[in-house]
């Protein structure tokens, strides 16, 4: 940590990101609880925001953002092609259950310090105190990296959905790269009105979108059981393993299909990035965590299964002309185009609102990193709209950043797809390093600050198993699609992974540490 404070690191103090407010203002004008307004004094953070989020809208913000049982059907190209029904099946669970371990984690953290930050601020807080600022800044990037090109994909699969449907219903209709960059620009279109003009709404509207994500999945789900012609024997769905993509090597394969599940638990955080607008927050978030990873991986294991038993002949699914596995199935399944027109339309309303909240978890991160002097223009990207009471900037930057993601898709798909890679790359790191951090305390038998979802002795442990897996997810996010692959095939996030730390290191080095004193300066005893 630095020794002296430079003008700048100064000048961010002096203009009133640090000082206290009034505890009655906070209870009253900004729907506070006295823990709420504890930690943040604690933390050294002023309460821009207004707490707008209750435990089930915060809850449904979470669900609908992850939406596990629709975005494994929307990614279960990846794991057909590399492991099979049972690879998908089998690879599912066992990501869940390590998944299981990661969020626990990070929901201990979260109710330590309830923060916008995250994992950088975590990082701050627990790391030696030798490599905390370096480390912090480093994972800050990796996290806004992380779920900006979250937001491209999100955007992507939903304007896939929007062309599959299209084509459905007007088989002459020729699907243009261009086709699909309008598309991401159109849903995010509508994800920024609710993040903007409409943002006082989105946590009554993603409350509501769990309800349809709840009863969408039943009328998902009973059709396809009750009118799939169900070929498949139950040890053929469950046992069969595939090399589809002739690597020639059936394990490599179905170890490599689990980054297709990883993908779909990447996010689980969530919540903690909207914890200063979350009423109580230190109580409420890590609960939210916990059951959005239970709720929505229970329910894409189901679906998992249930698209498994209703995959009649896999490579033509595969190869469909519609561009997306799960319509050919409902249309396979429901023999009417109409049938699986509706499935798909309720599959897309839900699609672009976890989209939304992507989005507002995006901007909130952006929004903490800039206000610690963490990203360029931090005065800028920082600021609270007085009028909304959210960081609209933010989520300005974050639609720049998605609509410059998206020229890549005129280029080549391809190479659009790789930002999956990616953004997981990039998040599954920020949860190494800041569940490594809170690991060391424990090894080194240092004190822990008090947490409302507190792990106890089986902290450590959780810890190990969980850095454990996610290094193990990690390794795979950086494999090409398939054996043998050309240049414009080959997975090129491992060299966008290496030219952000890189990046994020030289300007560390050129500026960052100047002017980046990490959230722990500011932390205070109260």
């Amino acid at each position: 940590m630095a020794s002296h404070k430079s003008a700048e690191v100064h000048a961010r103090e002096d203009r009133g990101g640090y000082h206290g407010q009034s505890q009655d203002y906070n209870l009253v004008e900004k729907n506070a609880t006295t823990a709420d307004v504890q930690d943040m004094q604690r933390m050294g953070k002023t309460q821009e925001t207004r707490r707008n989020f209750r435990s089930f809208t915060i809850l449904g913000f979470c669900i609908v953002l992850l939406s596990t049982w629709e975005a494994i059907l929307a990614t279960s190209v990846f794991a057909l092609s590399n492991g099979g029904t049972a690879g998908l099946i089998w690879g599912y669970l066992i990501v869940m259950v390590g998944f299981g371990f990661v969020v626990a984690s990070l929901a201990e953290m979260a109710s330590m310090a309830p923060t916008s930050g995250g994992q950088y601020h975590w990082v701050s807080e627990f790391a030696p105190p030798s490599c905390q600022r370096f480390l912090s800044y480093l994972v800050g990037w990796l996290g806004v990296l992380g779920w900006q090109t979250a937001a491209a994909t999100v955007s992507y699969l939903a304007g896939k959905q929007i062309q599959g449907l299209i084509i459905l219903n007007s088989p002459s209709y020729n699907p243009k790269a261009w086709h699909g960059t309008l598309l991401i620009w159109a849903i995010l279109a509508v994800c920024l009105l609710f993040n903007t003009f409409l943002s006082r709404y989105l946590p009554l509207v993603e409350g509501g979108v769990v309800i349809l994500h709840v009863v969408g999945f039943f009328a998902v789900i009973i059709p396809l059981w009750v009118m799939s012609d169900r070929t498949h024997s139950s040890s053929e769905v469950f046992s069969v393993f595939q090399d589809n993509m002739m690597w020639g090597n059936l394990p490599f394969a179905v170890i490599l299909g689990l980054t297709s599940a990883t993908s779909t638990f990447v996010g689980v955080e969530a919540g903690a990035h909207m914890a200063e607008e979350v009423r109580d927050a230190a109580h409420v978030i890590p609960r939210a965590m916990t059951w959005t990873w239970l709720g929505n991986g229970l329910l894409g294991w189901v679906m998992a299964i249930t698209f498994c038993f209703c995959v009649t002949d896999t490579i033509s699914v595969l190869t469909t002309p519609l561009g997306t596995p799960f319509i050919q199935v409902f249309v396979d399944t429901t023999k009417s185009v109409g049938g699986a027109t509706a499935l798909t339309v309720l599959m897309l309303v839900i699609a672009i609102f976890a989209c939304a909240a992507v989005v507002a978890a995006s901007s909130r991160q952006v929004f903490a990193f800039a206000r610690d002097d963490g990203i360029p223009f931090g005065q800028v990207f920082s600021k609270v709209s007085p009028k909304r009471e959210v960081p609209v900037n933010s989520a300005y930057i974050t639609l720049m950043f998605v609509v410059i993601l998206s020229f890549i898709n005129l280029g080549s798909t391809v190479a659009f797809m790789q930002v999956v890679s990616l953004g997981v790359a990039s998040m599954l790191t920020s949860y190494m390093i800041s569940i490594s951090c809170i690991a060391l305390k424990r090894i080194r038998g240092e004190p822990l600050l008090p947490s409302k979802f507190d792990l106890g002795r089986l902290g450590l442990p959780i810890n190990i198993i969980a850095v454990l897996f996610l290094f193990f997810a990690w390794i795979f996010c950086f494999f090409p699609v398939g054996p043998r692959p050309t240049v414009a095939d080959m997975n090129w996030a491992v060299l966008g992974y290496g030219i952000v730390v890189l990046f994020a290191i030289f300007y560390y080095v050129l500026r960052g540490r100047h002017v980046y004193a990490g959230p722990v300066k500011y932390v205070r005893n109260v």
